[in-house]
């Protein structure tokens, strides 16, 4: 069974065929929603809105230990993550697509381990390829099945939000080597890590970031959501391959 869990423009799949949705307590409290489950061309699929269904949950305040930790309960083969960005590197235009491959945290007082407490011993992972090759080769060959453009490798700089960047944030991320920029990577991806799942992101470029672009002056938000609508028809032509490409 595939996990996808959708990010801002990806509330619903209007893809799946919905056949029950649960909600599944975990020790970390509850996620931001009931799970969705259903049918994708006759695959399984769990679905899962990070925001919440009403896009309601701010990405500083995620129960993102909750979240995988429910996803995990599933064993899933593989989870995609859906993720809006801004671009920084020149080619990352709105509406286009990206499958990272490295990632830079921002992101301060988040919940962002599940190796907290004083009765567990101290746990290390090893996060040198933070994302998993064999969800990222999924993803690029899904992709490549659509006829869908999509960019192999990049790095995501996740920041704390809720608010977009500065001009000079974003001058501070690109010297730091980042390519985008989004809210919701970390500390998703570590916690994916820790428990095991095959995990990577698929990002949909929303914007240029702050001082990029056509976006000197500013962002204008409905833009954003207007570049949201139409990338998402994309996604979904990749995420209908996907889950062909995840049980062959």
């Amino acid at each position: 069974m595939l996990a996808i869990i959708g990010g801002s423009g990806m509330t619903q799949l209007s893809c799946l065929e919905i056949a029950h949705r649960r909600i599944i307590r975990t020790p970390y409290g509850e996620p931001s929603g009931p799970l969705t489950f259903g049918q994708i061309n006759n695959r399984d699929i769990v679905f899962l809105a990070r925001h919440g269904h009403g896009h309601t949950i701010p990405p500083h305040a995620i129960n993102y230990r909750a979240n995988l930790w429910a996803l995990h309960s599933l064993r899933p083969s593989h989870v995609i993550a859906i993720a809006s960005v801004g671009g920084i590197r020149a080619d990352l235009t709105p509406g286009r697509l990206v499958v990272p491959d490295q990632i830079i945290d921002y992101t301060y007082g988040r919940n962002f381990t599940f190796f907290d407490g004083t009765d567990q011993r101290v746990t290390h992972i090893d996060f040198t390829l933070p994302y998993c090759s064999q969800t990222r080769m999924l993803l690029l060959q899904a992709a490549k099945i659509a006829n869908e453009s999509v960019f192999d490798n990049g790095v995501y700089a996740a920041t704390q939000g809720p608010r977009l960047e500065t001009a000079a944030e974003i001058n501070r991320l690109e010297r730091d080597g980042a390519d985008m920029v989004g809210m919701t990577g970390m500390p998703e991806t570590a916690l994916a890590r820790e428990l095991g799942l095959n995990y990577a992101t698929l990002a949909v470029v929303a914007n240029h970031a702050a001082g990029r672009g056509t976006n000197v002056q500013g962002i204008p938000f409905k833009e954003i959501y207007a570049v949201l609508e139409r990338a998402m028809v994309n996604v979904r032509n990749i995420l209908q391959q996907a889950v062909n490409c995840d049980g062959d």
